[in-house]
């Protein structure tokens, strides 16, 4: 695409950070573990602030908890714990720091029942993605029926910060829904070999 062409984009992307995410990453689905747990630590440390916010942490969440490897991330100490709340490149939210914790313990136990992060969560939706035609951005639900179910098994598998909001989100991030709106020039992009709702 010429650098001076005009594209028009979902109406959340404004910022340098927030367009490159929302134009190479947003909605294209993810098979890769390792990447479906940065986004739901991601998503869960987001809770209460903003999705820029955590963009512009990004890279030193990949740098303190290890390129989001869950066998390491598992292994964290107590004392590693208090090292990761003095660390300003990160959201040093302690509730949120060790559910990061435990929730690579239960992404592991996930693994081991069902082969892979991946096999799990995307056969909440058929194995492929759900393309939905939102003409704006106030059209798109906070959550949805399969976000609630998703919420629903990740917390009785013991996982915190999953609550269906942040589980649509997560969702919406790792492509098992197309959420970006139909003027957007995305969206037919990543809709290709998706589901049509």
């Amino acid at each position: 695409m010429p650098r001076d062409a005009i594209v028009t984009r979902c109406s959340w992307a404004r910022t340098p950070l927030g367009i490159a995410y929302h134009d190479t990453e947003w909605g294209v689905p993810v098979h890769d573990d390792r990447v479906l747990f940065e986004f739901l630590t991601l998503e869960g440390a987001q809770a209460g602030l903003s999705w820029e916010t955590i963009l512009k942490k990004r890279e030193n969440y990949r740098e303190a908890f290890l390129d989001f490897d869950p066998e390491r991330v598992a292994r964290f100490t107590p004392t590693r714990i208090e090292r990761l709340l003095r660390n300003p490149g990160i959201v040093r939210n302690r509730l949120k720091v060790k559910s990061t914790v435990s929730n690579a313990k239960a992404f592991l136990e996930v693994q081991r029942e069902f082969g892979s992060f991946d096999a799990y969560v995307w056969g909440f939706g058929g194995g492929v993605p759900r393309v939905n035609r939102w003409r704006t951005l106030a059209q798109v639900p906070p959550r949805t029926p399969e976000s609630d179910a998703i919420s629903r098994d990740l917390v009785r598998r013991g996982f915190r910060f999953v609550g269906s909001t942040i589980c649509y989100a997560f969702m919406q991030a790792v492509g098992l829904v197309n959420d970006h709106t139909v003027d957007c020039f995305r969206h037919k992009n990543v809709a290709r070999g998706s589901r049509d709702r």
